[in-house]
C-alpha cells in the first residue's frame, strides 16, 4: 500500500431543488460573479432563468458558448479577460464537465499576470485562484469533486489535463433532475467516461481490497443505472445514483494507497479528441477494450481475472486466460449494447494521422511509465486495432 495525502475541500449539496440555497452560498464569496455556461441547454430546461432570479441582487457577467473539449482560445482567454475587466470575485459554472473544466482554468488565469497557458502547461505554478461554485447538469466527468480539468489548444492539437489543488470547486450543487434532458448520446458518453475513470484506477500494480470493492461496485452501478437512464431518462433513482458514482469516480477516493496506473487510456484518447474534437466518452469506449487486449499478459492477468469475476460474474473456475478474454469481450459488448460507436472510422477518424497521434501521445503523455508501459509502437498498434 502506497503513502498518500488526501484532502477534499469541496462541499457537495445533492438532491432535488437544492439550488434554493444558491444565494446564501454565493454571498460567502462575493457579489461580482462570472456566470459560465455552454450552448444554451440550461436555458431550455429553465435553469438559466432560475439562477438569474435567485441571484438578482448580484452583479453578473456572462461567458456563454463554452464547447465540449473546452478551448483555450477563445473560452479560457475570454473568461480571464472578463474576470480582470469586471473585478470578478467568484465564478459560477452551470452545465457539464466541460464548462467546469474551462472555469477552473479561468479561475487560475484570472489571478495570474502572464499567459494563462503557462499555468495549464505547468510552466508556472498558480499562487491563487478565484473560488468556483458549480451546478452540474451532466453526470460524467466528476469535475465537480476534483482539482483538475482538461483544456484543448486547437492550433497545437494539445489536450492537457490541468490539475492543481487550488482548482477544487468550493461548492458543487448536484440535482439529478437537471440530467433528465441529457441526450442519449451524451448519457452513453457519460457512462463510458465515468467507467473509464474507475478502470484507470483499478488496473494498477498495487491495489487494496477495499479500493477494488469500491471500483467494482462503481462499475456495476454505472452499467445497471446507466442502462436504466437510457431506458427511462426521467428515472430519478437511476439518474441520482449515476450522478453520485460519476462524482466519486474521478476524485481519487477509489484509489487511495494504490500505485498509479498512469491513466493510459485517457492519454491515448486525449490525442483523438485533441486532433479530431470527438466526444471524449466515445473515444474512451473505443480505446478501452483495445488497450486491454494489448496489455493482457501473464503479469497483468490476475487483474483481468479479478475484473472479470467480480464485475461481470464470469465463472471463476474457468482457465484464467479465458476469464480475462471473456472480461475484455464483455467490456466491448456493454459499450456496443448501449449504442456507442466502437470503431474510430465511425467517429470520422481514418488511418491518415494515426502515426502522428501515436507520436504525440508518446512524447507528451509519459505512458512509458504506465502500469503496462507503452512505447510509441504500442500506442500505434492500439490505435490501428481501434479502426
Amino acid at each position: 500500500m502506497q503513502n498518500f495525502e488526501y484532502r477534499t475541500p469541496t462541499r457537495l449539496i445533492f438532491g432535488q431543488n437544492v439550488i434554493s440555497k444558491l444565494p446564501g452560498v454565493m454571498a460567502a464569496y462575493g457579489k461580482r460573479i462570472l456566470l459560465t455556461y455552454g450552448g444554451g441547454s440550461i436555458k431550455k430546461i429553465g435553469l438559466y432563468d432560475k439562477v438569474k432570479e435567485l441571484l438578482k441582487d448580484f452583479e453578473i457577467t456572462e461567458l456563454p458558448g463554452i464547447q465540449p473539449n473546452p478551448k483555450y482560445d477563445p473560452s479560457v482567454l475570454d473568461g480571464v479577460r472578463l474576470c480582470k475587466e469586471n473585478q470578478i470575485e467568484v465564478i459560477l459554472a452551470v452545465g457539464g464537465g466541460s464548462v467546469l473544466d474551462c472555469s477552473k482554468a479561468i479561475a487560475a488565469g484570472a489571478c495570474y499576470d502572464g499567459e494563462p497557458w503557462d499555468l495549464i502547461s505547468y510552466k508556472v505554478k498558480a499562487q491563487r485562484a478565484l473560488p468556483i461554485v458549480d451546478i452540474i447538469t451532466l453526470a460524467a466527468t466528476g469535475s465537480e469533486y476534483d482539482a483538475g480539468g482538461v483544456i484543448s489548444r486547437t492550433e497545437t492539437n494539445d489536450k492537457i489535463g490541468y490539475i492543481d489543488p487550488l482548482l477544487y470547486p468550493a461548492v458543487s450543487f448536484l440535482d439529478p433532475t437537471y440530467t433528465f434532458s441529457v441526450s442519449a448520446k451524451q448519457t452513453r458518453a457519460g457512462i463510458a467516461d465515468a467507467m473509464n475513470h474507475i478502470m484507470e484506477q483499478y488496473f494498477c500494480e498495487d491495489a487494496t481490497l477495499m479500493n477494488d470493492g469500491f471500483c467494482e461496485a462503481g462499475l456495476k452501478s454505472l452499467m445497471i443505472n446507466g442502462k436504466a437512464c437510457l431506458k427511462n431518462p426521467t428515472d430519478y433513482r437511476a439518474r441520482a445514483e449515476m450522478m453520485f458514482v460519476c462524482t466519486l469516480a474521478c476524485n481519487d477516493i477509489m484509489s487511495l494507497g494504490n500505485s498509479s496506473s498512469g491513466w493510459p487510456m485517457h492519454g491515448i484518447e486525449h490525442a483523438l479528441s485533441g486532433f479530431y474534437d470527438i466526444t471524449h466518452g466515445e473515444g474512451l469506449a473505443i480505446i478501452t477494450p483495445r488497450w486491454m487486449q494489448h496489455i493482457l499478459s501473464e503479469r497483468t492477468l490476475p487483474r483481468f481475472v479479478k475484473y472479470g469475476v467480480n464485475v461481470f460474474g464470469i465463472d471463476a473456475s474457468l482457465p484464467p486466460m479465458e476469464i480475462a478474454r471473456k472480461a475484455i469481450d464483455a467490456t466491448y459488448a456493454f459499450f456496443e449494447e448501449i449504442g456507442i460507436p466502437m470503431h474510430l472510422r465511425e467517429v470520422g477518424i481514418g488511418p491518415e494521422r494515426l502515426s502522428e497521434m501515436a507520436h504525440h501521445v508518446a512524447v507528451n503523455e509519459g505512458l512509458d511509465k504506465a502500469y503496462a508501459p507503452l512505447q510509441e509502437k504500442d500506442i500505434l498498434q492500439i490505435l490501428e486495432a481501434s479502426l
